[in-house]
């Protein structure tokens, strides 16, 4: 049996908990929570143990506990003292995405499960959604050629009420950023399995209609990818009421196939459900065009058998515990993590300097938040 702790108990961490009581080879033993109150509330909710207040106390909780996986769930700006903390005390680490709001901090992250010996995993639960793998196996499989052209198209709605629900959201210090930190990392990390590396951005960030915060509402960029391949993501969360998350890539061969993530309303972790399926949206592989409207089929009928909110993070810890025993990588590691933060953070340098922006990014290790303050 394998003993995890939550690190973090704001609303995403609920969801984490009952993934984890959902899985037969894993137990919630303990969780941490700056607030000793939350903790306590939170660990008498799910049966664990209650630690809080400082990094003297997550190393407290992996030692006591024997803790073989903890689940970063507090802010992204966070994520480094508490994982770094973790790890040397022995723990692998699941991180929620991002993996951090800077590449300094991801870097520090990285490094320090590195010297500890320990495996780094970050939530993108999506991956496991079966268009997005199936997607994943045509390419991998040859059926569209070289993947040529790929899309996101986030448009999706926040209103007051979600950015008053939390003292962090919206703000540059707590949050990270906006629609790019917090609600686009899987969108990008999806785009990036699909795609593979990049060479190079050019991006822009605005806030078009919330004026009652501090970071971006909305953000687009042109991505040139290291195999020849283009790109382009529009992400918003401004309009309304929500509509529809897609990534999709286009072939050298001419075939398309394409994912909806998210439909009716972009999910809020602890605020809302997921109104629709993740379904493919779009399939043009010579030979298969009629395999489609099966498929949306039975990914609807999957959809309504289960809790989407947990059964695809039962699936990603399920896949780190797995590798633990295999003594293999997870699916998604902590390198993966970072590239994520790369290319959100090559659209704020590139607003900033505007110009295009060339990959590998490192740190700005100063006081512009990797180009987020003078943009």
């Amino acid at each position: 049996m394998r003993k995890l702790a939550i690190i973090g108990c704001g609303k995403v961490a609920h969801l984490h908990a009952k993934a984890i009581g959902n899985l037969s080879g894993a137990t919630l033993a303990a969780v941490w929570s700056r607030t000793p109150d939350s903790a306590r509330k939170f660990a008498e909710a799910y049966g664990a143990k209650p630690y809080g207040v400082d990094a003297a106390g997550i190393e407290a909780m992996i030692r006591e506990n024997g803790i073989d996986l903890a689940v970063v769930c507090n802010p992204h700006p966070f994520h480094r003292d508490v994982t770094v903390a973790a790890a040397r005390a022995g723990a692998n680490v699941l991180v929620e995405k991002p993996l951090a709001s800077t590449l300094e901090d991801c870097d520090a992250i990285i490094e320090a499960c590195r010297e500890a010996g320990v495996r780094l995993g970050v939530i993108s639960q999506r991956r496991w959604y079966a268009p997005v793998q199936r997607i994943r196996k045509a390419i991998d499989d040859g059926k569209i050629g070289e993947p040529a052209f790929g899309t996101i198209n986030m448009l999706g709605w926040r209103d007051r009420a979600y950015y008053d629900a939390d003292p962090w959201r919206g703000t540059w210090d707590m949050e990270g950023g906006g629609v790019l930190v917090n609600q686009a990392p899987h969108q990008l990390d999806i785009l990036l399995w699909f795609m593979g590396e990049v060479d190079e951005v050019y991006g822009l960030r605005r806030n078009l209609n919330h004026p009652y915060i501090d970071v971006e509402d909305t953000a687009l960029a042109i991505v040139k990818f290291r195999n020849g391949g283009i790109g382009n993501i529009i992400v918003s969360n401004s309009q309304k009421p929500g509509i529809f998350g897609k990534v999709q890539v286009h072939g050298s061969n001419g075939a398309s196939v394409g994912v909806q993530t998210d439909g009716g309303a972009m999910f809020v972790a602890g605020m809302s459900s997921v109104l629709e399926p993740p379904v493919n949206d779009l399939w043009t592989v010579p030979g298969e065009e009629t395999l489609l409207a099966g498929w949306v089929r039975e990914d609807s009928e999957l959809f309504e058998r289960i809790d989407p909110t947990v059964y695809y993070m039962e699936r990603q810890i399920e896949d780190f515990l797995q590798a633990l025993d295999g003594g293999r990588e997870p699916l998604v590691t902590g390198e993966t993590g970072r590239r994520t933060v790369e290319l959100f953070t090559a659209i704020y340098r590139s607003t900033r300097d505007n110009a295009p922006v060339k990959f590998p990014l490192l740190p700005e290790n100063g006081t512009d938040m990797d180009g987020r303050l003078k943009s």
